[in-house]
């Protein structure tokens, strides 16, 4: 039987931090990949010569903490941040910088109003952040340093004043609806804010709760710069490469193209896992970063955990609402008449709030809407030698349930016809340069991506599944009821997005209590 300190399971980025931390710390690591390493993260073929990113493809969360603690090299995001471009009915406004420092497209007085709006938006997920590179605070498990990080939580909390410290709680669980017509007057801004905020949830901007999903898009930054984004050169493969050359270097053992069956337990405490091929890897600790879904229902024998576990993962909520569409085109497509340049970052087909609520009202009843919420990023535009001719082009779909009545098989169609249709409208002539299309509906993410529900965040970041109820009460803080088996996935805190933060956090702690 071959053995090792730390066996991890999964090689996305999580699983590849994790490793990468334990192994600088002196632990021997073997990282088990079912498919090939980077998971979401990888640049695929749409068709010969054309290359896009497979799922992910910005970065805008990547946690400076994991850079230094896994010792990433990153000169595919060596570029200011991007661009993102708002297309309503009209003209396009264009927000520059850090999540619209720099605002072009808008009046002097709705850019002062933005501006305001930004700055306290930033200011309460510069506070909130504080609670996403650590271990939440446990009830019945609460410690001096829980104290200390809540502490300091607090403090900076009141240093913003009584008025700031009202609003932050006024807000934190209110919509992003009410919040933006409390600001601004113009409905494409509107339309943004509403669309950032709901992207991979099934919410609505007028749903309880939705303004959460930006703040905590807020708390990252890409280049340095708060709120700042990159689209990577080469795709979002390339940094892919860059976390696995990270695990190389610490000595960490990479298997890709290895499946874990089974997780092996002996009275209460994991102890091995057997490979589909057979072969047993023991080790007194185990960190599975997938979806802890297919962690305890597939993964863990069910004699092995109490029957309200199994139950809890069973009502998890982990169904995606997003598809993913990679275009091969034979000509880089004019969006709104802008420049090249303007177009490098990303392009928001999101006309108004109400644009986004109408898109959302299909999905609530098993149906995805005539007139979708749209991000496009042009991935060839940064590195031409990724499309042969013309340019690829990779967008997310908001909104496209996970269960569509009709089915995907006769679905899916019909939603590329009508994204086709909306991307031709806003950039004429798009459709007709269709030299390849690749849609992925959620259940289609699911069987690519081994994502159960094709959920990219491993489960609805709401705030019944957040903090330590993430993923579930009893499987949160990383540490699970199963001694030496522990979570590390975008499942477990703080939640998804190309952060490494739930990796990281979940290393730390196994290196303070596996020791």
């Amino acid at each position: 039987m071959t053995s090792c300190d730390a066996i991890v399971i999964g090689g996305g980025h999580n699983g590849l931090t994790a490793a990468t931390v334990l192994a600088k710390a002196g632990r021997r690591v073997m990282l088990f990949e079912a498919g090939a390493l980077g998971g979401t993260m990888a640049t695929v073929e749409v068709a010969p010569g054309y290359r896009s990113s497979a799922l992910s493809h910005l970065v805008n969360r990547l946690a400076p903490e994991v850079v230094a603690a896994t010792g990433l090299e990153m000169t595919c995001l060596a570029a200011p941040p991007a661009p993102t471009v708002v297309l309503g009915d009209g003209d396009p406004v264009i927000l520059r910088g850090g999540y619209g420092a720099r605002l072009e497209g808008v009046g002097a007085e709705e850019a002062l109003a933005f501006a305001s709006l930004r700055a306290k938006l930033m200011g309460q997920a510069a506070i909130l952040g504080r609670m996403l590179g650590h271990r939440p605070p446990m009830p019945g498990d609460f410690g001096l340093g829980d104290a200390w990080h809540l502490g300091l939580t607090g403090l900076a909390v009141l240093r913003k004043g009584r008025a700031e410290a009202r609003d932050l709680m006024r807000m934190i669980l209110t919509n992003v609806a009410d919040v933006a017509d409390e600001y601004l007057t113009d409905d494409r801004l509107k339309g943004l804010l509403s669309f950032d905020a709901t992207l991979g949830a099934h919410l609505g901007p007028r749903s309880p709760g939705s303004l959460l999903g930006l703040h905590y898009r807020l708390t990252g930054s890409a280049g340095g710069v708060a709120g700042g984004q990159i689209v990577p050169r080469g795709g979002m493969g390339t940094l892919a490469a860059a976390f696995v050359s990270a695990a190389e270097r610490a000595g960490v053992e990479l298997r890709p193209g290895t499946r874990v069956a089974r997780i092996e337990a002996v009275q209460g405490r994991a102890t091995a896992v057997t490979l589909a091929g057979g072969e047993v890897v023991s080790a007194p600790v185990i960190v599975s970063a997938i979806h802890p879904g297919t962690t305890f229902l597939r993964l863990v024998d069910p004699a092995e955990i109490d029957t309200g576990l199994t139950r809890a993962f069973r009502r998890h909520r982990s169904k995606g609402n997003v598809a993913k569409l990679n275009l091969a085109l034979n000509h880089i497509p004019a969006f709104g008449g802008l420049a090249e340049a303007d177009l490098a970052g990303r392009i928001v087909i999101a006309r108004s709030t109400d644009h986004v609520e109408s898109a959302f009202n299909p999905a609530k009843y098993g149906a995805f809407s005539p007139d979708p919420a749209i991000e496009v990023v042009l991935p060839s535009l940064g590195q031409p030698e990724m499309a042969a001719k013309g340019c690829t082009l990779s967008a997310l779909i908001q909104f496209a349930p996970y269960d569509l009545k009709e089915g995907w098989a006769g679905g899916a169609p019909r939603l590329l016809d009508t994204v086709l249709d909306i991307l031709d409208r806003h950039a004429p002539g798009l459709r007709a340069g269709v030299i390849a299309a690749d849609l992925l509906p959620p259940t289609e993410i699911e069987a690519r991506c081994g994502l159960p529900g094709g959920h990219w965040h491993h489960g609805e970041m709401t705030p019944d599944q957040l903090l330590f109820n993430r993923p579930v009460h009893a499987a949160a803080g990383y540490a699970t009821p199963l001694d030496g088996l522990f979570l590390a996935s975008a499942g477990s805190h703080p939640g998804g997005g190309i952060s490494g933060l739930p990796g990281l956090n979940a290393a730390r702690h196994v290196l303070e209590v596996a020791r």
